[in-house]
């Protein structure tokens, strides 16, 4: 199974329950607009979490009906993100939203050694992008916490990769680790990294997936471009998951296709015992809304 767009992963979740949501620092009008939009479409039960009367002010100017009981007062940032936190450790909460607070902050708590709901070896981000140019979702890791992998990173980058995908439901998702040529140059460390990780696949240590690499991402995305340079993978042109040799190559492969390509994008943090949404406090309410629409979907 493959997934074209948001659209068509929000029709798949019409007979599912709506996931128990906390929101961290929940007293912005964005997070807000998003929140209830998913709650509108059946997609989750949130708990707020924040400045009580900022929260319910912003709730009656968007004229949606709120519980006081489902609004959790809290301080400043650290105390937002220790609450909500919390809230997921207890088992009240699925997914945990990122709201008005700085990601540093709201993942200092979620790391906490004593305190916090860390599951896997390494954390990373995706970023899901539904992008004009390409017949399906793509999902590109890791632009936003891991700065620069090493091989054993990687692993992990990618298995939290694959793992998202079969989430969602995909039997066998294709994976390209990205380098600059298809060879390996002992100049570019990130091409042995490629074919160690195309190797350990071909060997089932990722479980049920595709993994080529090293492979530039022309010929991970375009099966003209692969056909034309006689290149042959059943990854060639068709990668769900693009796993980028550094935060920078992630980051900037995430912007570009977002900002110039015309993609809409959604964001989700791995390696926890909830999907975490972080989405810049300047994202748009759409945005943030296709965040939560993703780990709405996990399973």
């Amino acid at each position: 199974m493959v997934i074209s767009g948001f659209q068509e992963l929000k029709g798949r979740l019409h007979n599912l329950p709506p996931k128990a949501a906390v929101v961290a620092a929940a007293h912005d009008e964005h997070t807000l607009q998003a929140v209830f939009a998913a709650r509108r479409d059946g997609l989750i039960h949130p708990i707020l979490v924040g400045h009580r009367e900022e929260i319910l002010s912003i709730a009656r100017s968007l004229e949606e009906e709120l519980d006081p009981s489902q609004v959790v007062d809290a301080g400043d940032d650290p105390s937002c993100a220790a609450r909500s936190v919390e809230l997921i450790r207890s088992g009240a909460g699925a997914m945990l939203i990122k709201g008005m607070l700085q990601t540093g902050t709201l993942l200092k708590a979620v790391v906490n050694r004593e305190s916090g709901i860390r599951s896997g070896e390494v954390m990373s981000h995706v970023a899901i992008l539904d992008v004009p140019g390409y017949h399906k979702l793509l999902y590109v890791t890791d632009g936003g916490l891991v700065v620069a992998p090493d091989l054993e990173q990687k692993r992990h980058i990618l298995k939290n990769a694959l793992d998202f995908c079969r989430f969602l439901g995909y039997d066998c998702p294709k994976a390209a680790a990205l380098c600059a040529v298809e060879t390996v140059n002992p100049a570019m460390p990130e091409t042995a990294d490629g074919a160690a990780l195309k190797q350990e696949a071909e060997r089932g240590d990722f479980g049920p997936c595709l993994v080529e690499g090293p492979i530039a991402l022309d010929l991970a995305t375009d099966r003209e471009a692969a056909r034309v340079k006689g290149y042959r993978s059943p990854v060639a042109g068709d990668a769900d998951i693009l796993l980028a040799p550094s935060i920078a190559a992630g980051n900037l492969l995430g912007k570009s296709l977002y900002g110039l390509a015309g993609g809409e994008m959604a964001g989700v943090v791995l390696g926890a015992k909830a999907p975490i949404t972080v989405n810049s406090r300047g994202a748009t309410a759409e945005e943030k809304y296709w965040s939560i629409l993703i780990c709405a979907a996990m399973q």
